[in-house]
């Protein structure tokens, strides 16, 4: 079963959370991030939820050696921000402009049915992200990515991708270089085409669902 089986499937029940979600966001003015401008660090105090309304997030952490570990990418109409107690223990940035509106977490910690269902839609993106990274060889986790932005960017053939190479090497476990090569043999195969190093036409999705099986 490949990554984006694990969503649809549970697309039903999250929806009316998303929904509530949405709503409740909406009654907060939207908040501008530039490209590559941080959100909040680790270690911050931890208050607010945020939904992106345009643009895309990085969520990461620094490792004990300095090296970056990429968590999560956060696209339009996600919500981000979880966690466990009031501490951060990730950074998030904007890749690209974007911006955010706010979702205040309750005083009492006594959290809505609504975000709970939202705090589980994270857990499922988590879940589904260390089966991508517990694939064997670069081909298959990148092939599971694309197919992860293809799912969240409505099933377009046609996806834009706010990372850089760099991001989805930190993101999968693989250097800048395989990516790159990785991309390459896409092309040459006739699976992919790049219209420009942040835009891919997925030309047969149906190889890419062989190599995540």
């Amino acid at each position: 079963m490949h990554a984006a089986a694990l969503t649809e499937a549970h697309r039903p029940i999250l929806a009316p959370a998303i929904a509530a979600a949405q709503a409740f966001a909406r009654q907060h003015p939207i908040t501008s991030f530039a490209a590559e401008s941080e959100i909040y660090a680790q270690g911050e105090r931890s208050s607010d939820l945020y939904r992106i309304e345009f643009g895309a997030v990085r969520v990461y952490r620094l490792l004990a050696d300095g090296r970056r570990q990429v968590v999560a990418f956060h696209l339009a109409g996600e919500t981000f921000g979880f966690e466990a107690d009031r501490t951060r223990s990730f950074f998030a940035e904007a890749m690209v402009h974007s911006g955010l509106r706010t979702i205040e977490r309750p005083a009492n910690d006594q959290t809505s049915p609504d975000l709970m269902m939202l705090a589980l839609r994270g857990l499922i993106r988590a879940q589904e992200h260390l089966l991508v990274v517990g694939r064997q060889n670069a081909m298959e986790r990148i092939a599971a990515f694309f197919l992860d932005m293809v799912e969240r960017q409505g099933g377009l053939e046609q996806i834009e991708l706010p990372m850089t190479r760099l991001d989805i090497g930190d993101y999968l476990g693989l250097t800048i270089e395989t990516v790159s090569r990785t991309f390459a043999k896409f092309r040459e195969e006739g699976i992919i085409r790049l219209h420009s190093t942040r835009s891919v036409e997925i030309l047969r999705p149906e190889k890419l669902r062989l190599l995540c099986r």
